[in-house]
């Protein structure tokens, strides 16, 4: 990981986040290894804990607790056992905190933790449910918005989900791409990368959208755009990217073709509504790791990854190179908020452009690429009127 590895050397030497107790809730897989890694090299103590009970590489806890302060997770953990971690990541009175989906941000302001000087969110879905918080209670501490950093959303979001969803159906169902019929539900980054990966591999998709503006992009991107009731009928592959709750409902699992395939990226599992298909099916059958055959109206319906987050479940998530720089990110954001105590007002903040640029920049670097800059007359032809 090129760019976190030059982006923390020097905090690394300074010893930048000595004496700081730092509360990490993600996904613990190699590359979440490395940033927690990285931080502990540069002084901080690292408590750890999953942002979701399906995720966790147990491989990497067994390395990640023989070197971080703590360290609370299991894969398959129970509901009961995934929020016991996030509330002892608060109960060891975290200085700053690092979230994947919020529960750990959120969870603090209901219950009053009032240690935590900082944080930074990793993900779409916990931008909107801070921003939801802050217009609705007010936040107790600053916040970064990591993912809205360019360097993340528009190669984490695009490329990382794209590819790495892809690999998660692949791994699951081991079934051809190409030639499939297959609805992508949702056009934001995620849905975008998702769509054209598997455009890309020979798939005939239609997407969905209650945007009008992502619907057109859609449309004007070649994809075949459908209200998803009219999209399902001749559905073989399903995939969600919304982040909103029974976007796949009893309704829709009625219309469904035989031997449809269910897969969610979005953050939580509440995309596909698994709790209401357990109720209606007839049978269930655990066919291979990560699918599971529902019967349902005379017909056979297949979930992967328990709808959860199918490229992390049946895969290894999002490829290195783009967590590299969404990382970066974190490490980046972290060490602001750090060097900004007492300075920053409790808010959801953009990520510094600064930041972003030299993360962009350093990422380059490492990887031999170079770019032309602008010569002087250029600039102050670009600051004219």
């Amino acid at each position: 990981m090129y760019t976190l590895n030059a982006l923390s050397e020097e905090d690394v030497k300074r010893k930048t986040f000595s004496g700081l107790r730092i509360g990490m809730v993600l996904h613990i897989e190699a590359k979440t290894a490395v940033l927690a890694l990285k931080i502990q090299e540069a002084g901080g103590e690292v408590y750890l804990a999953a942002s979701n009970p399906l995720s966790t590489q147990d491989d990497v806890v067994q390395v990640l607790k023989k070197h971080l302060t703590a360290v609370w997770a299991k894969r398959g953990e129970s509901t009961s056992e995934y929020y016991r971690g996030i509330r002892n990541i608060l109960s060891a009175k975290p200085d700053f905190v690092i979230d994947d989906g919020a529960d750990c941000i959120t969870l603090s302001h209901k219950e009053g933790v009032d240690s935590i000087k900082g944080a930074c969110e990793e993900t779409t879905t916990g931008i909107t449910r801070i921003r939801n918080l802050e217009a609705k209670m007010g936040l107790r501490y600053p916040i970064i918005a990591v993912n809205d950093a360019f360097t993340k959303h528009l190669f984490d979001n695009r490329f990382g989900s794209g590819q790495s969803v892809l690999d998660g159906l692949s791994r699951a169902t081991n079934i051809l791409i190409a030639g499939k019929n297959v609805v992508v539900v949702g056009y934001g980054w995620v849905g975008k990368g998702v769509a054209l990966r598997l455009k890309g591999m020979g798939a005939k998709v239609a997407v969905s959208e209650v945007d009008p503006i992502k619907a057109i992009e859609a449309y004007m991107d070649g994809f075949d755009v459908r209200r998803l009731s009219d999209a399902l009928r001749k559905a073989e592959i399903v995939i969600t990217t919304t982040g909103n709750t029974k976007v796949i409902s009893e309704k829709h699992f009625r219309i469904m073709r035989d031997g449809v395939l269910l897969a969610n990226a979005g953050h939580f599992n509440v995309e596909i509504d698994v709790d209401k298909l357990e109720k209606v099916c007839t049978a269930k059958t655990t066919l291979r790791p990560n699918v599971v055959e529902y019967e349902y109206c005379n017909k056979k319906i297949y979930l992967l990854a328990e709808g959860r987050l199918v490229n992390l479940v049946a895969a290894d998530g999002h490829p290195i190179e783009v967590m590299d720089m969404s990382f970066a990110g974190q490490f980046s954001a972290l060490r602001y908020l750090v060097k900004g105590v007492g300075k920053i007002k409790p808010q959801l903040l953009p990520f510094p452009e600064e930041l972003d640029r030299l993360i962009a920049t350093t990422f380059l670097t490492s990887h031999g690429i170079k770019i032309d800059s602008l010569t002087p007359e250029q600039r102050r032809y670009t600051q004219s009127y």
